[in-house]
């Protein structure tokens, strides 16, 4: 019973606010791949 209530309320909570933390997640995850690939093209340019 309480582990029921307990995953009901994860989901509950997990579709309430989607987007306020895991856009500024995923945000901050696109960004650090990004600035990782440019700065590996650019050793590789330099090297």
């Amino acid at each position: 019973m309480t582990r029921n209530t307990r995953r009901a309320r994860a989901i509950a909570i997990a579709e309430a606010k989607p987007n306020a933390w895991m856009v500024t997640l995923r945000y901050l995850m696109l960004a650090a791949g990004a600035t990782a690939a440019s700065l590996a093209l650019l050793l590789s340019h330099f090297i």
